[in-house]
């Protein structure tokens, strides 16, 4: 038996406007470009998506289920200018076939600066994934699968059962990623390994005539799946829900293609679909996977560089994260909210100088010409808030009048 345990991450930054050195404004988003690459996005991805994906379930008996990574700042943006798409996402979590899984709620780099503000954006993510969906996530995933052992024995302390990483191969040596696995010296928490190669067939390659599986068929696509058994329980499928539509346009056959993969999956006997927490629950664990340093989804390296590569993201994200203790003493839930937003990990992206093979990565709708530009706008809007935080210091105490 092979299961194909799909996972969408879905995520839009709240992007800064442009902010010169002399401005004073303490509104630091740009409002129409948010809401209009929302939209954008929501008409050529969450909607069509979100309706074939429903089509799929219902076709399917439930047979077909999927699994969803939405961060707080996507849902504030739905709510805010797509409110259709919170529509379509309710319809498809009335079908119990959907699990939403748990992150950081401003998709942030929290976990490597404070370990406070980590598990307050996990509890935030919750409750906000609780109060639309009535589901409480038990699976985690990091923003861009940060992940090393230390994370999953912090975890594992919040009471979660799972967390999703990558497979990186230097790590798996002769292993296989469509085994579960638990870190070293954790009791109950299980790892999820995203298999990256059939991954990124999906994902980067398969508009790419100059691949030598052009063009990807749904029926070729499960053989693959069905060629795991033997070597493995589960097929982790794990991609931005932008790949439906944004990446991979629709004239490219994407859409086609996954209205297909059920049926194709399902031709081969026992093969089936299961979410996170179902894979958790059906499958053995079959060894230790031993991260000591720290692993991402992202580039060839997996590592951390496309956040903390240069000397412009390591100061911007050390000066952000050195305000944490004033800003949250501060009891100014707009100052809070507004530095929250600036830990999104994208603002360090764009900062990535690695233009190479992974360039075009780095520019999704990257709104700067270039990654000094984007680390002169950041450190503008921190200044900012540094002089929100030196006024609210200097202000007198207002004195109590006699009674």
């Amino acid at each position: 038996m092979a299961s194909v345990c799909f996972y969408f991450q879905v995520h839009q930054p709240f992007r800064l406007r442009r902010y010169s050195v002399f401005d004073t404004s303490t509104d630091y988003f740009d409002e129409v470009k948010n809401a209009e690459i929302c939209r954008k996005v929501s008409r050529k991805c969450y909607l069509p998506a979100n309706r074939m994906i429903l089509d799929m379930i219902r076709r399917h008996g439930g047979r077909f289920r999927v699994s969803y990574s939405l961060t707080g700042v996507v849902l504030d943006q739905f709510e805010r200018y797509a409110p259709e798409v919170l529509d379509s996402l309710h319809e498809l979590n009335a079908t119990g076939c959907v699990e939403f899984l748990a992150e950081t709620y401003y998709h942030s780099l929290s976990f490597l600066y404070s370990r406070n503000e980590f598990a307050e954006q996990i509890r935030l993510h919750g409750d906000k994934i609780q109060q639309l969906f009535g589901q409480r996530p038990t699976v985690f995933r990091d923003t861009e699968l940060i992940y090393n052992n230390d994370l999953s024995h912090f975890i594992e302390s919040l009471g979660f059962r799972g967390v999703i990483c990558e497979g990186v191969d230097h790590i798996l040596g002769y292993r296989s990623p469509n085994f579960s696995y638990r870190a070293p010296n954790t009791r109950d928490i299980v790892l999820l390994l995203k298999n990256y190669r059939l991954s990124d067939d999906i994902a980067f390659r398969f508009s790419n005539r100059g691949w030598k599986e052009w063009p990807l068929t749904a029926e070729k696509f499960a053989y693959w799946v069905n060629q795991v058994n033997g070597n493995g329980y589960t097929v982790n499928l794990f991609m931005d829900y932008e790949t439906l539509g944004e990446h991979q346009w629709e004239d490219t056959g994407i859409f086609d293609f996954f209205r297909h993969l059920p049926e194709e999956v399902f031709r081969y006997s026992d093969n089936d679909f299961l979410t996170p927490s179902e894979v958790i629950d059906r499958y053995p664990v079959a060894g230790e996977y031993d991260v000591p340093h720290m692993i991402s989804w992202a580039d060839t390296e997996r590592d951390l560089s496309a956040w903390l590569g240069n000397a412009m993201q390591s100061n911007a994200l050390h000066e952000l994260y050195r305000m944490e203790s004033e800003i949250k003493n501060s009891g100014d839930p707009g100052l809070i909210e507004d530095w929250r937003k600036l830990q999104t990990s994208d603002h360090f992206y764009y900062m990535c100088t690695k233009y190479f093979a992974d360039g075009d990565v780095h520019k999704y709708f990257n709104p700067y010409d270039s990654p000094y530009d984007s680390y002169i706008n950041f450190m503008n809007v921190l200044d900012n808030v540094r002089g929100r935080l030196r006024i609210r210091r200097n202000r007198p105490q207002l004195q109590k009048m006699p009674a």
